[in-house]
């Protein structure tokens, strides 16, 4: 369900919404969502000063109802 809310919020922002990926993954202490765009979406994605991706983990969290969630912004290519 995160990963659907999440993916529905950045496909909103972005002006490339077919090149949005959200994998979630589960670690020791919760879960990590790693937001993937195209790499002149990423700028938007986080924000002036990174207002916009701190509302998006805020939201995130607020849906995950206490439990530990990690919001990554990457672009596409990037490797991890």
């Amino acid at each position: 369900m995160l990963e659907e809310a999440l993916e529905h919020l950045v496909k909103g922002i972005v002006e490339h919404p077919d090149e949005v990926r959200v994998r979630g993954r589960r670690i020791r202490t919760g879960r990590v969502l790693e937001v993937r765009v195209h790499p002149d979406d990423l700028g938007k994605v986080i924000g002036r000063g990174g207002r916009t991706a701190k509302a998006l983990r805020t939201v995130v969290n607020a849906l995950a109802d206490g439990k530990f969630v990690r919001v990554d912004l990457l672009d596409l290519n990037e490797a991890r």
